[in-house]
């Protein structure tokens, strides 16, 4: 999709304009691949206010960047980010700005050192804000890693039984991932069961059904809240004002959400103090948990798109699609 990534770099280029500085170094390796689309374990951008971007990587990964990667100079060498600070200076780039975020003490000096004739500044997240909103690609490959994972997961509900070890449904869920068309787990995959678990024919007390429920109105309250515009400190207190309101406030320690898209966790985080508001086409997750220490706990997750509302149509848009409902296996 080299035209997606022509329109991202377009997107930076006004930032940096904005900005007033001549280049941004890029060498976070997601927002390489982001502004790119080389996926890769070494490479770094020497994107330019004006001019073609120079995409530096090691001969491992040249022939995969010529193939994906049109519209960029390619620089092959070991040491990414020192040769584009080198190559920023002959060109004459004055002004570079630099993922400081990211970016270890020793790698900085290396970088300063490499052409100490260039005025380094902080880019700031200035990329991980660009990925917040999601083009339609992405959010279409979002909604098929959530259709994998509900198939995945319907898949391995009729195979849990007494005496499976936490680890067995793990690698069984992954199995029925890598079925479905995953190309391999978001993340480890989490299991976790408790005493009960061991018991064939348990069936959950009463405060176990209560808890899910309490966990299932907040789950209702955060996604409604879930807008355009919508504050993220707003969002996360619509669900947790429900589980205050129940006396178990203390018991939901996280935030309620995040952003989700090259990482699992990215911009915009949902929670109590949290800057920010939601925009149109954002994907996030809301999912409120309750843990009751030496009891149990329940968490609910889901994936949805923040959207503009069009006509009738709700501002929501939920990517999972595994039932809700309390299984009693």
């Amino acid at each position: 999709m080299p035209e997606i990534h022509a329109a991202r770099r377009e997107r930076l280029r006004a930032v940096l304009a904005a900005g007033d500085v001549d280049a941004a170094l890029i060498t976070s390796l997601v927002n390489v691949r982001y502004l790119t689309g080389l996926a890769s374990s070494n490479a770094a951008l020497l994107a330019p206010a004006d001019g073609v971007p120079v995409l530096a990587t090691d001969s491992r990964y040249a022939l995969a960047a010529e193939r994906d990667c049109p519209n960029v100079e390619l620089l092959t060498c070991r040491a990414v980010e020192t040769a584009l600070a080198e190559l920023a200076g002959r060109r004459g780039l004055r002004r570079l700005a630099f993922e400081a975020h990211e970016m270890t003490v020793e790698r900085y000096d290396a970088l300063s050192s490499a052409a100490d004739e260039l005025q380094l500044r902080p880019l700031g997240r200035a990329v991980e804000e660009l990925r917040m909103v999601k083009d339609d690609a992405e959010i279409a490959l979002l909604a098929r890693a959530c259709a994998i994972t509900g198939a995945a997961f319907d898949e391995a509900v009729p195979w849990i039984a007494a005496g499976m070890t936490e680890r067995e449904l793990a690698v069984l869920i992954e199995r029925a991932m890598v079925d479905a068309g995953a190309e391999q787990p978001a993340f480890d995959t989490i299991v976790a069961s408790g005493p009960n678990g061991a018991i064939p024919h348990h069936s959950p007390a009463g405060w176990q059904r209560d808890l899910y429920a309490l966990a299932a109105a907040a789950q209702r309250a955060g996604i409604e809240a879930a807008r355009p515009g919508a504050p993220v400190a707003e969002v996360d207190a619509a669900a947790r004002d429900v589980i205050a309101e129940a006396g178990l406030g203390e018991y939901f320690s996280h935030g309620l959400g995040h952003g989700v898209g090259l990482e699992i966790h990215e911009a915009p985080m949902l929670g109590r103090g949290r800057p920010g508001r939601l925009g149109d086409r954002v994907p996030i997750t809301v999912e409120p948990g309750i843990y009751l220490p030496g009891r149990g706990g329940v968490r609910i997750e889901d994936t949805l798109v923040v959207r503009a509302a069009a006509g009738t149509a709700a501002p929501q848009e939920l990517l999972t699609t595994t039932t809700r409902e309390l299984l009693v296996l």
